[in-house]
């Protein structure tokens, strides 16, 4: 089924149709700041060409969601499974307290990226970014990985300042050289070979999969810096050992 909106119809006309819909392949075409396209939904895969709006794929329970443009603030809010794939950049809080599912940007994410992202059982929850990171990235990250590559061309630091505050769980990988940014005292960082983490290269190798221009092995080959919860982490002392 194909859904053409402008400017003038409204969030929730496009939303019904959506859900009303009984075809399972979608494609939106005008789309232009209409929000919460897909929350909730499952079983569906939705083609966007333009730019939806905030909390594009919140709750998200395993649809595929391809969006050709940008994608704005919160997308994949708190998403439980699914993938949503953006050709574009994405804005601030990409991802939070997401709890499963793939987000893949080709271009660049804003700040507070993955922010209260968590993981559990066998639900674990991944962020790949094309470019780079606004600051926050992690913020009070709980599980779930992260990937910042650092294919931007505006020369500036792959991520910002304040990376990880209050990191306590999950892992944040940085493909850099060196760490331009200075990192909280409660996130440890580790420079390692892409190729020797075997989970790395299985997410690398997939998100390429998506985007042309992307070449794995030139991604994979390389250093990457692994973020991790210090051991002397103050922020664990909030939560259990089990």
């Amino acid at each position: 089924m194909v859904i053409n909106v402008d400017e003038s119809v409204h969030f929730k006309t496009l939303n019904d149709k959506v859900r009303e819909c009984g075809e399972s392949d979608i494609t939106i075409n005008g789309c232009l700041g209409q929000r919460y396209i897909c929350d909730g939904l499952s079983g569906k895969r939705i083609v966007i060409n333009g730019t939806p709006g905030n909390a594009l794929g919140a709750y998200l329970n395993g649809c595929e969601v391809i969006v050709h443009g940008n994608a704005q603030d919160a997308t994949g809010d708190t998403m439980n499974s699914g993938r949503i794939i953006i050709y574009g950049n994405a804005g601030d809080a990409t991802g939070y307290a997401m709890r499963g599912g793939r987000i893949y940007i080709k271009g660049n994410t804003g700040y507070r990226a993955g922010i209260h992202m968590k993981a559990y059982m066998d639900f674990k929850p991944v962020i790949v970014v094309g470019g780079r990171a606004g600051s926050f990235l992690g913020e009070y990250q709980a599980g779930g990985i992260i990937v910042v590559l650092g294919q931007n061309n505006d020369g500036a630091p792959i991520i910002n300042t304040f990376c990880g505050t209050g990191m306590h769980g999950g892992k944040i990988y940085l493909r850099c050289d060196e760490l331009k940014k200075a990192l909280p005292k409660q996130v440890s960082a580790e420079r390692k070979w892409g190729r020797d983490i075997p989970e790395l290269c299985d997410i690398v190798k997939d998100y390429c999969n998506y985007f042309t221009g992307f070449n794995y092995e030139r991604l994979i080959n390389a250093n990457f810096y692994v973020l991790y919860p210090n051991s002397d982490n103050p922020y664990k002392q909030m939560y259990t050992d089990n």
